[in-house]
């Protein structure tokens, strides 16, 4: 991470296939200013590292609900 980056932390509740779980990281690394994505299956968690001037926490979630998927801010 840059000085720049944070980590958001999202959770989904509808992951139903380990299959999802490369369909999401895809879908978000192509936002700028992502550097990270992970999808954890097992737990829903989605933890995302970006540069909030370029991509903020609505854009993550919409771009995951553009998959299929929804999710929203997780303290986890």
């Amino acid at each position: 991470m840059t000085d720049t980056t944070i980590r958001t932390k999202l959770r989904s509740d509808e992951l139903s296939c380990p299959s999802c779980v490369p369909k999401i990281e895809k879908a978000l690394l192509a936002l700028p200013g992502v550097t990270n994505a992970e999808v954890k299956f097992a737990s829903g968690r989605i933890e995302v590292d970006h540069d909030p001037a370029l991509t903020d926490v609505a854009a993550l979630v919409n771009s995951i609900a553009k998959t299929g998927y929804t999710a929203k801010p997780s303290a986890f």
